[in-house]
């Protein structure tokens, strides 16, 4: 195998202690090479030393054979290097056109051009994206696509994509799995990072795995299965934890307790149209859609993130009580929290530490015109608390989130959601972009919350994920709550069709 990308005996530590150590590396050209591990093993840190972020402590990098060090991403994205990183990288401010040709723009040029331009190349991907829209009006998977497709216009001979599925989704996920095959068919090399490990057995030639910043075993892929490959991440056995109480036929189903929730006719503007439903309490309620179905919104609404329609938006009553949260604040003082999909954008304080992150949570139950006297001592004894309630590891326990892996500052943000003491719980993709260790310990704690008699939402695109932790199952579709489903009878097959047809 040719090597166009080599890390040799590598180690990059932060304050002294090792994202990775001693690892070697090797990317073949023409190569679709999956890197797999749990959050924090280190796969993201070193994909970006190859793209150029972060620089090695120890060991060497070779590009075609020749040793380099990249002081930053321009240099690597110079040498045919590019990266499309788990937390999107756009720039908000300017137009979906306009993020897809930054730092490759002529000396004059028409917009008119640019967005003509991009309109045909994303029509070429198969991405249904607006090129003259702003990047801060997209959701998740559209920004999704502009990453992947500014890496791909860059023609770069080594693409590194961390989580590009996550938010995708199956149609759009297919069109990127042609699109890795298209680029692998034109010697282009990709290094696939992703937490379905169904996905890296269906693409790639080669995986490798870390844990806790080792390596621990690199082989071709017809040499793995799913087994072999979790038992490798995570030390032991996880394939009855994951995914596997939803498909048992034996799986016993919590009885509805009283209604906590009750949404008639609720619409806002063409993306939540006249839907109505009931939650539960003591129950795990799974809401299943594609992207477009306002699932999300419809939630957001409820939890006064998003306003309904102010005539003829329908009426939302909590316990009973009709309630119109126009902002998020008197939702969580009344019972009600929503645990965001966008973790980055809106769900934790990036200058902030853990301990502060989760104070901050415990801070908003406070009523209007209350007091609290702020406690750093408290902080950090709440912050103790969850920390092992959730198991979130940090190599600082003073470490900013944004410094934390994606699974880990995913728990802080469970945290900072859960210490406010919620009547209902939403989670809106609470597994994205999670190893499967977390996924397992997430799936747990949502069980928990559902068995203490707390109200239960979890929002997915995943159908594996809907079928494992719901006791009821309601389907989106265009703005609507369209079927509910029990999850004993239900199918991936039924709950597709029903979201689609």
């Amino acid at each position: 195998m040719t090597a166009v990308v080599e890390l040799r005996d590598a180690t990059k530590a932060f304050r002294g202690v090792p994202a990775f150590e001693n690892v070697d590396f090797a990317l073949g050209r023409g190569e679709v090479h999956a890197l797999l591990g749990e959050n924090g093993a280190g796969k993201s840190t070193l994909t970006k030393v190859i793209a150029g972020v972060h620089t090695l402590t120890a060991g060497r990098l070779l590009v075609d054979g020749e040793e380099t060090t990249f002081r930053n991403p321009s240099e690597a994205l110079a040498k045919g290097i590019a990266m499309v990183y788990q937390e999107n990288s756009l720039v908000p401010s300017m137009t979906v056109a306009q993020n897809i040709y930054l730092g490759g723009e002529k000396a004059f040029n028409r917009l008119r051009g640019i967005y003509i331009a991009a309109q045909q190349f994303l029509q070429s991907l198969n991405f249904h994206v607006d090129p003259s829209a702003l990047v801060a009006s997209l959701g998740a998977a559209q920004k999704q696509m502009v990453e992947i497709a500014r890496a791909v216009h860059h023609k770069a001979k080594v693409i590194v994509f961390d989580e590009p599925t996550a938010t995708l989704t199956p149609e759009e996920k297919r069109y990127f799995f042609n699109l890795i095959a298209n680029l692998k068919a034109q010697g282009v090399s990709v290094i696939f990072i992703s937490h379905a490990l169904e996905e890296a057995l269906e693409i790639s030639d080669r995986i490798t795995i870390l844990r806790d910043g080792k390596l621990i075993a690199s082989d071709l892929t017809e040499n793995f299965d799913r087994e072999k490959i979790i038992r490798a991440m995570v030390g032991r056995e996880l394939t009855g934890e994951i995914y596997g109480q939803g498909r048992a036929a034996t799986r016993t189903v919590r009885p509805r307790g009283r209604k906590v929730l009750s949404v008639e006719n609720l619409s806002m503007g063409s993306i939540v149209r006249n839907t109505s439903f009931s939650i539960f309490s003591g129950q795990v309620t799974g809401i299943f859609g594609l992207v477009g179905s306002g699932r999300t919104e419809t939630l957001k609404v409820v939890a006064g993130v998003l306003k309904r329609d102010f005539f003829h938006g329908g009426e939302v009553k909590f316990e009973g009580e009709p309630v119109r949260f126009r902002v998020p604040a008197p939702a969580v003082r009344n019972g009600i929290v929503y645990v965001t999909e966008e973790r980055k954008a809106e769900g934790f304080f990036e200058t902030m530490g853990i301990a502060e992150n989760i104070y901050m949570g415990d801070l908003a139950r406070v009523r209007g015109g209350g007091l609290k006297v702020i406690s750093m001592s408290d902080a950090v004894d709440l912050a103790e608390q969850w920390r092992q309630k959730l198991n979130i590891r940090a190599i600082d326990p003073n470490a900013k989130v944004i410094e934390l892996s994606g699974g880990n500052q995913q728990k802080v943000v469970i945290a900072k959601a859960l210490v406010q003491k919620p009547k209902l719980v939403i989670f809106d993709e609470p597994t994205r972009g999670v190893d499967v260790g977390a996924i397992a310990e997430i799936h747990h704690f949502i069980n928990d919350l559902a068995d203490q008699g707390i109200a239960v939402v979890v929002i997915s695109s995943y159908l594996p994920e809907v079928l494992a932790v719901s006791d009821r199952i309601l389907v989106a579709r265009q703005g609507k709550i369209v079927e509910e489903m029990e999850p004993k009878s239900a199918t991936e097959e039924a709950i597709m069709y029903a979201a689609v047809h």
